[in-house]
């Protein structure tokens, strides 16, 4: 009787798939915990309003000063004038904005005006923060 090669060709082909199964499905190098670190987020999404355990970017971690909130936001444009922004301690620059009023120069502080955004990119700073930030610039050129 002669013998068949299929059954030999059967069984080579199945136990290639075995260690081929056994390939795919390996543990990769380290212990759980090493694995867990690599594979971790970079990082967590937080949206407005949810309460995500950890301050909000650009949230004020306590009331600033004036000069605070200036040091950290306002001196971006007004140390220089990008913009359009008057000047830090430019009497000149800030006469006719002081003409205006206190209430107009916080509406535009708080609203924005022409390049200038909303709560001058101060997000997280409240109402009272900004009017010490105003008051401080202010403060420089009376």
């Amino acid at each position: 009787m002669k013998r068949s090669v299929i059954p030999s060709l059967v069984i080579i082909l199945a136990g290639t798939i075995v260690l081929a199964g056994t390939w795919a499905f390996a543990v990769p190098p380290g212990s759980e915990e090493q694995i867990i670190e690599r594979v971790k987020p970079f990082g967590n999404v937080c949206r407005a309003g949810e309460d995500c355990g950890v301050a909000a970017a650009g949230a004020s971690s306590g009331s600033l000063s004036g000069q605070q909130v200036y040091d950290k936001y306002c001196f971006v444009c007004h140390a220089s004038g990008v913009g359009g922004a008057p000047i830090f301690g430019d009497s000149e620059a800030w006469q006719p904005r002081i003409a205006k009023g206190m209430d107009e120069l916080m509406n535009t502080t708080l609203n924005g005006l022409n390049a200038m955004p909303a709560k001058g990119t101060c997000m997280g700073c409240s109402d009272d923060e900004l009017n010490g930030a105003v008051d401080y610039m202010l403060e420089q050129v009376q």
